[in-house]
């Protein structure tokens, strides 16, 4: 988190898959209890209710604000960096994003349900922490990873940020987008993995854990038996083709484009794919775009004080 006078900007990037800050990643899901919970490594005590945080992944919905969980998940994310600065009370400058055809249509209302609270007591970890909200703003998903970082992307290049629900796509000339041409397809990787686990069991008539279809996806290898990662490997390239297919149907011309990756989906990419590698560039870090909240919410918080608004 990066501080302006007395306010701290906090950058959280709500995906489907994973929930990220500038400085920690953690699984989306949470479970709801009447009491506390026997298992409470990751505890969330919010009006009286327990909440496991960290807990498999969410179910992926459009709308990210039909429920409570992302503002749960909110509130452990705040806490990770207030732990992490050694401090329990602060003013809090939200800096988030949605997907980048999302945010016109949904960013006020993702915006109030952030800050249904003005301020906010809660315990995470045993620890008591109090929130008071000056402000949130929205940013474009993917896009953000970018901003800020040294890297250098003269000519066209095509953004492709792949997450679990969804991939954000922009094009972008000497590094600057072009408004009018970015899309959002409800792509992800959840789609991948859905569709492993329904090869696995037509073939096999067996269950396979999430975890072990997410480790091949990861690192391109699992712990176990060869026909079962035959299959996974089949299903695997058949997605990328079908992220390349979608690239292409946006303009995507890899001849004469570079192609600038980001999101946990990048994996299937690197690991999957047949592509040239002088013009795809990987960013592998996974809390990029909340780096990049970060900075785009400083730069919101200096504009303001220039202006007096």
């Amino acid at each position: 988190m990066k501080r302006h006078n007395n306010t701290f900007i906090i950058a959280v990037d709500h995906g489907f898959g994973n929930v990220k800050t500038a400085n920690h990643c953690f699984s989306s899901g949470l479970i709801a209890h009447d009491g506390e919970p026997t298992f409470n490594e990751n505890l969330l005590v919010y009006e009286n209710r327990y909440y496991t945080v960290d807990v498999g992944h969410k179910a992926y919905d459009a709308v990210k604000t039909d429920d409570l969980d992302y503002y749960l998940l909110t509130l452990a994310g705040i806490a990770m960096e207030m732990e992490d600065a050694g401090i329990s009370e602060a003013d809090v400058f939200l800096a988030v994003g949605l997907p980048l055809k999302w945010a016109g249509t949904q960013k006020e209302a993702f915006r109030s349900y952030l800050l249904q609270n003005e301020t906010v007591t809660f315990l995470f970890k045993f620890k008591q922490y109090t929130v008071h909200f000056v402000g949130c703003e929205i940013y474009p998903q993917g896009y953000a990873a970018i901003f800020g970082s040294p890297v250098s992307l003269p000519g066209t290049t095509m953004l492709c940020d792949i997450g679990n629900g969804t991939m954000n796509l922009m094009l972008l000339r000497d590094g600057k987008p072009d408004p009018s041409r970015m899309w959002t397809e409800e792509y992800g990787v959840k789609q991948c993995v859905g569709s492993i686990k329904d090869a696995l069991m037509d073939t096999f008539h067996e269950k396979v854990p999430e975890e072990t279809i997410a480790d091949y996806l990861i690192h391109g290898s699992a712990d176990a038996s060869e026909d079962y990662l035959s299959v996974m490997e089949k299903v695997a390239k058949e997605y990328v083709q079908g992220v390349f297919r979608i690239l292409r149907s946006h303009e995507y011309n890899a001849k004469v484009m570079n192609l600038y990756i980001v999101g946990g989906g990048g994996c299937l990419i690197r690991n999957f794919a047949e592509y040239d590698k002088k013009r795809v560039t990987f960013n592998n870090d996974i809390c990029a775009s909340a780096k990049g909240y970060e900075h785009l919410g400083e730069n919101t918080l200096n504009m303001r004080d220039r202006h007096g608004s």
